[in-house]
């Protein structure tokens, strides 16, 4: 049976973002760009079907809402997702990354780590880049092991990640949403 798929862009202060997914769970998500058709287009490719929903996820859309809008927020854990397109250790790394709280960061090592496999920070790197839920799952928080950013493959590369981890490191601990 086919799960009819949804899709909400909305605009933050940082552009539109766009979510993605079933009734029951987010399949994707798309960083803050300045248009919307350009969200669409990402997600319709990834989501052949999808059906806007301006209401999709709506506590959801007002938290990510607030983190453009400069607020301390720590997306919840229990926010259903499906990365069934993952396997094995690319499942275990996005799980692993979904832990890295607001403000923090870690390294593609530490994250290896935290995801079963010391040894494989590379792999890492190569699970990240297919990130299909930034910011609900933070790859923006993990950098290389002397502190520098690495890479970052969502529209807006490095720049945008700089941007995210510098908003986080100013953004007051008693602010929450």
């Amino acid at each position: 049976m086919q799960k009819t798929i949804k899709y909400a862009i909305f605009k933050t202060n940082w552009g539109y973002f766009g979510l993605a997914g079933t009734k029951y769970a987010l399949l994707r998500t798309h960083l803050p760009c300045p248009k919307p058709d350009e969200i669409k287009k990402k997600l319709v490719k990834y989501l052949p079907g999808a059906q806007p929903d301006k209401t999709y996820f709506n506590r959801l859309q007002k938290q990510i809402t607030a983190y453009f809008a400069g607020n301390r927020v720590d997306f919840a854990l229990d926010i259903p997702i499906v990365l069934n397109a993952f396997a094995g250790f690319s499942t275990s790394v996005l799980n692993a990354c979904k832990t890295i709280k607001f403000g923090q960061t870690i390294s593609y090592g530490g994250l290896a780590e935290n995801a079963g496999r010391p040894a494989a920070a590379r792999a890492v790197g190569s699970a990240l880049a297919k990130n299909p839920l930034p910011l609900l799952i933070p790859c923006h928080r993990v950098l290389r092991s002397d502190g520098t950013l690495g890479g970052f493959s969502a529209p807006g590369g490095i720049v945008l990640k700089a941007r995210l981890l510098e908003h986080e490191r100013t953004v007051p601990v008693n602010c929450s949403s």
